[in-house]
């Protein structure tokens, strides 16, 4: 017997919960592309995004996905044979060093697992160590989606400029940007990732790259730099589809106005706060499941470290799997699998998974979304301790005062 039917609450980090507002700005037919009031509509987002991100500084769009960010990233911050220091505190990290070693960037990578922060230190000793400054970027993931890290860009920044080292900063936020509190300016940040899928709550099609004026000067002329990649077209257009190196993406743009109008209306800093009670609620209920069974936990030890947008967890093989699939068809709540917690093949795989808190999410959702998990949790006989909701209803009511 299922009780999925209704409405189903899609819990994973993303692509995120598509508010209607947005469905039903996306929901017209094409325009006009060369003229009238697409233009301006288009026009009106760029103010906005850079809001968004904390920057006065440059904005190239791109057509694609996270990862056709981090191409354009890559194609514009380097040519062929320059080298790359990349941050890796999860699965993302490793991939954003994959893409731009198959670009044919040299790349350095400090991995420092998969549940514990960057070691600043390390970041400074490395780049110290490189006394020829051939290392020409730091790359690094805001948050990693698969091990819901937070890095301290500040303190990243910190460690950088304590070196000496010439190298620009990169910071994919695809998974904070509009949860977690960001602001590239002010943390001395040279270029921004991301997409619209996630805290932009918009359906998966958009990338954007800023970049400040110094990573203008140095970069964007390299051998990487193919005319679709290449920022300085885009920013630099004087016709509207040189935005796009070709047609724009009608629909998407529609829906993305909406999106950053309910962010305008709810208030930024309004924004990063609803995430990060969120954010505890879900933690909340973690410490008390994990009071009765210690394979139960966060995967990040301390909140300081944790993504206001996303939490990885462990259950102890099989459960996790288990309880994702009871969930997802018993009661209509899908959660995120443990992604690059462990090989699929490996058995281990099944005791992790990921919930999702970002974007287009209010309390009923997150506290519903907890209450599915503690009924599957029963219905599996799966060891936890008491009072979870009732925390994580605490966390929420402190929140909304």
């Amino acid at each position: 017997m299922s009780l999925a039917h209704g409405r189903p609450y899609l819990a994973i980090p993303g692509p995120s919960v598509i508010p209607d507002r947005v469905l039903r700005a996306m929901h017209q037919g094409s325009p006009n592309i060369y003229e009238g009031p697409l233009i301006d509509l288009a026009a009106s987002l760029w103010p906005d995004l850079r809001q968004v991100a904390g920057t006065r500084h440059h904005l190239a769009a791109y057509i694609g996905n996270g990862h056709g960010g981090w191409e354009a990233a890559n194609a514009n911050l380097f040519s062929k044979g320059e080298k790359a220091l990349v941050i890796a505190v999860g699965q993302f990290g490793l991939s954003w060093a994959n893409s731009a070693r198959a670009m044919g960037i040299e790349v350095e990578v400090l991995d420092f697992g998969k549940s514990t922060p960057a070691d600043m230190d390390q970041v400074e000793a490395a780049l110290r160590a490189d006394r020829d400054h051939r290392i020409k970027a730091v790359l690094a993931c805001h948050v990693d989606t698969a091990s819901s890290i937070r890095t301290d860009i500040p303190a990243l920044r910190a460690a950088m400029d304590a070196a000496g080292h010439p190298a620009l900063l990169a910071v994919d936020c695809i998974a904070s940007l509009g949860c977690d509190e960001y602001r590239m300016d002010d943390w001395g940040v040279d270029v921004t990732v991301a997409a619209c899928q996630k805290g932009l709550m918009t359906p998966p099609g958009l990338a954007f790259v800023w970049f400040s004026d110094k990573a203008r000067a140095r970069c964007g002329r390299g051998d990487l730099a193919s005319p679709y990649w290449a920022w300085g077209p885009r920013v630099d257009a004087t016709e509207f589809w040189h935005i796009w190196d070709g047609t724009a993406p009608t629909a998407h743009l529609y829906g993305l106005r909406a999106a950053l109008d309910m962010i305008a209306e709810e208030g930024l800093t309004n924004v990063w706060h609803r995430h990060r009670v969120l954010a505890g609620a879900v933690w909340a209920a973690f410490d008390s499941w994990s009071a009765g069974n210690p394979a139960i936990g966060m995967n990040v030890a301390k909140p300081a470290d944790r993504a206001s947008s996303v939490t990885a967890a462990r259950f102890g093989a099989p459960h996790a799997t288990r309880l994702r699939q009871w969930c997802e068809t018993k009661a209509g709540v899908t959660l995120g699998i443990g992604l690059g917690m462990a090989a699929e093949t490996d058995p281990a795989y099944h005791g992790f998974l990921r919930v999702g808190h970002m974007g287009h999410v209010n309390a009923h959702m997150t506290l519903g979304a907890l209450a599915v998990m503690e009924a599957g949790l029963v219905a599996l006989d799966i060891p936890h301790g008491p009072g979870a909701l009732a925390a994580a209803a605490r966390v929420v009511a402190a929140g909304a005062l």
